[in-house]
């Protein structure tokens, strides 16, 4: 009986590329935080946008007809739209580093940021410039292990919201990295704030809204008739980033695939009232086929879908 050869390596709680740095500001009192990663030069990016209650910034910029490649930074924020102040700090950090696009004698940092509502776990205050701030600045030492569970964007987040506050679950975030043997690199930091219910690799229920302790599936409630179908206060929110070499309409394809992966996590996913947003940047120049690429990223989704969660709980 032959075995069966693993055809990645699985490194988890870390952002394991050259040149990407990750840094994570959290606040118990408010019951909110910031993570940021900063690139190198030279990124590209992209993102694909499935919920229907968004709250970004900047995602223009990574539209393939448009002209900057890529951004310097990544915020995923606490605080729903008020959380995207955070990115200000980011920035203003950025510019103490020198980077940024050159324009003329300025030099004007690109930050895009995604937020998560969190603002009713703390004092219902979002997140602060000065936070974004901290994070870049942590960011900018080339830290890749990232604090997993109830820390920086992931301190407030919940999941299994359809019968309120008092039966959703505790989330969080995380990461994982696969290599595979060739030396393709395709790393996921996920933020894990969704509505429905967290499903393991067989389909099994492992959070949602609590009935007598037991989460359920929120599908079955729906279907039931049972819970509020506008509770909005969710997302999903993430990063990928890879060593391929893509263009920024092949990485727009790897964000759409990466999607799969918080449908293979999350059910329901994608609601009128998650905001769910996946970045994905290239900071390589390993010739690859954005399929391949994409079908990693939404394993590692999944996985790390799953870790926040279990890390939040735990």
């Amino acid at each position: 009986m032959s075995s069966v050869v693993t055809p990645y390596e699985i490194l988890y709680g870390v952002m394991a590329v050259e040149g990407v740095g990750v840094g994570s500001v959290t606040d118990r009192v408010k019951g909110t935080g910031v993570t940021v990663v900063i690139l190198p030069e030279g990124a590209r990016g992209a993102v694909d946008i499935a919920g229907g209650a968004p709250a970004t910034r900047e995602t223009p910029v990574l539209d393939p007809t448009n002209t900057i490649p890529g951004p310097d930074a990544v915020v995923l924020s606490g605080g729903s739209a008020l959380g995207l102040q955070t990115a200000d700090g980011v920035a203003n950090a950025l510019r103490e580093l020198n980077r940024g696009v050159c324009v003329g004698s300025a030099r004007i940092p690109i930050v895009v940021a995604a937020a998560i509502f969190d603002m009713d776990v703390g004092l219902s205050e979002p997140p602060t410039i000065d936070d974004g701030s901290r994070a870049l600045r942590m960011a900018a030492q080339l830290e890749q292990r990232v604090e997993e569970g109830r820390f920086g964007a992931g301190t407030g987040a919940t999941v299994g919201k359809s019968l309120g506050t008092a039966a959703r679950m505790n989330s969080g975030q995380a990461a994982v990295t696969l290599k595979t043997h060739d030396g393709l690199i395709v790393s996921a930091l996920l933020v894990v704030n969704a509505l429905g219910s967290i499903l393991d690799e067989n389909g099994e229920i492992i959070a949602g809204p609590r009935i007598d302790d037991v989460p359920q599936s929120t599908t079955a409630l729906w279907a039931m008739a049972t819970g509020n179908f506008s509770t909005g206060r969710a997302t999903t929110i993430g990063l990928i980033i890879t060593n391929a070499g893509l263009s920024k309409s092949e990485l727009g394809r790897v964000a759409r695939m990466a999607h799969d992966g918080l449908g293979r996590s999350i059910d329901p996913v994608h609601t009128p009232w998650d905001g769910d947003t996946l970045f994905v940047a290239s900071v390589g120049d390993r010739s690859e086929d954005a399929g391949r690429v994409g079908a990693l990223s939404a394993h590692a989704v999944a996985i790390a879908v799953r870790r926040a969660v279990m890390a939040g709980i735990n």
